[in-house]
């Protein structure tokens, strides 16, 4: 863990203390699960709940000679009590505290991350509405294609992200179960209601059989479903970084008065941050191969998935948490330069209206080979005229593309000079907009995505 990547909230989720502390809350549920099974007398339950606790420093002392934590921990504990200390642990093996423990700490953090997605989401939105009317260019392969709003561009993100949102919500229900199973999961020591009990103390579902550890499917689930937001997170950062390039310029990050760019330019204004989002993302996906090959264990159980989850869990989720932080605050700083969209849209002299009038032919009796025809080697023209200097526009004002359909004795034949100008409102493009928004905008379908 890179302490620079770490917010208070998720880093002090994955301390050793915290860690402990996890134990300790499974150890003392074990002990009042027993109490109401009639093991442990109320005394003694009552001694153990009030005063059992551990010394972080204590258990790394013992464990250089025990070479097992959980021995080390429960000496430790056992340390702070009496001869109660021998209901602790009854009956469990170490597996049963440290999974149980471990899906604690999932859990908790895969909420704080869930709360991180919904200030994404809130902001993706907000930004979405503000700009639902802001015409753009749409692009394929990184060339100009028709009209949209850049509102309808911050749709998809969100869009995106709600996605993501119910992959986690999915993984968080499948990681929240305990065990209490013991050595080989055949409840030989302890009977199914005290694995019960346990549980329901946790605020856990039992999971339904294990081995001696919970399934490691379910914490590769986990993994991927934060490998496949930081997918969707990666989109929204390389999208932005094109937007601030400076031949497109038509957005950019926040730059904050004293920042600067660069150690030798310094007109450099740089899209650091979503670079810095592309990088924390691929290494949230870098997870996922590690966490899958944990699945395969020998027989009931071996330890190769322990070393892999000591790096896996703590790091992933933090690197997740301040990536989701960073996102929300570029999006919602993002600036956005409407009048660059607009001269770019116009960039190509109108070719961006081709489809347009590719349409209309064939209502007018036309085949679509024909209709192509028309349309491309019209718009192939443009493209050279522009290559060679022509500006997009004539001294009139009207596109290179609107002149040379009206130079086209076929096309004009087929269509008036009035039906074909008409093709290259932009309205016609963006007419969907509220209803595309409607659809993705409302409680309703947000929870079906």
């Amino acid at each position: 863990m890179v302490e620079r990547y770490a917010t208070d909230e998720m880093a002090r989720l994955w301390t050793e203390d915290a860690k402990y502390a996890q134990w300790l809350k499974v150890e003392l549920a074990a002990v009042r699960a027993w109490n109401k099974l009639g093991l442990v007398d109320d005394s003694s339950c009552a001694l153990i709940c009030n005063n059992a606790c551990f010394d972080a420093a204590r258990i790394a002392a013992i464990e250089k000679t025990t070479h097992h934590d959980v021995i080390a921990f429960l000496t430790s504990v056992a340390e702070t009590l009496g001869e109660e200390s021998r209901f602790l642990h009854y009956g469990m093996t170490s597996s049963d505290t440290i999974d149980t423990a471990l899906a604690l700490q999932i859990r908790d953090s895969l909420c704080l991350v869930l709360h991180d997605i919904d200030c994404l989401l809130a902001t993706l939105q907000r930004r979405a509405l503000e700009f639902k009317d802001t015409l753009c260019v749409g692009r394929s392969h990184g060339i100009h294609g028709e009209p949209i709003s850049f509102g309808l561009v911050v749709a998809h993100w969100f869009d995106d992200i709600c996605r993501a949102k119910v992959e986690i919500e999915s993984a968080l229900k499948c990681i929240s179960v305990g065990k209490m199973s013991g050595a080989m999961g055949n409840f030989a020591h302890a009977p199914l209601e005290f694995e019960e009990l346990t549980c329901a103390e946790l605020g856990l579902m039992p999971a339904p059989i294990t081995t001696q550890v919970i399934d490691r499917a379910r914490h590769a689930k986990v993994i991927t479903s934060l490998a496949l937001l930081a997918a969707s997170c990666e989109k929204i950062a390389v999208a932005i970084r094109h937007f601030q390039r400076t031949e497109v310029y038509e957005a950019e990050e926040y730059f904050s008065p004293g920042q600067k760019g660069s150690s030798a330019m310094p007109h450099k204004r740089n899209p650091v941050l979503s670079e810095n989002v592309t990088g924390l993302c691929r290494v949230i996906r870098g997870f996922v191969t590690p966490a899958l090959e944990n699945v395969a264990l020998w027989h009931e159980r071996d330890i190769s998935h322990s070393s892999v989850e000591r790096f896996v869990f703590p790091d992933i989720f933090i690197t997740t948490d301040f990536m989701l932080r960073r996102l929300e605050r570029i999006v919602a700083q993002l600036v956005v330069y409407p009048q660059n969209m607009l001269k770019n849209l116009n960039l190509t002299g109108g070719l961006v209206f081709s489809q347009r009038i590719l349409l209309e032919l064939p209502k007018k009796g036309l085949s679509r080979e024909q209709s192509y025809a028309i349309v491309q080697r019209n718009a192939m023209k443009v493209w050279e005229d522009l290559q060679q200097g022509k500006p997009s526009v004539d001294s009139e004002g009207q596109s290179l593309f609107l002149c040379a359909l009206l130079g086209d004795s076929e096309l004009t034949a087929a269509m008036s000079s009035a039906e074909i100008a008409a093709c290259f409102d932009t309205a016609y493009y963006t007419k969907n907009i509220d209803a595309i928004f409607a659809r993705i905008f409302t409680k309703k379908d947000n929870n079906a995505h």
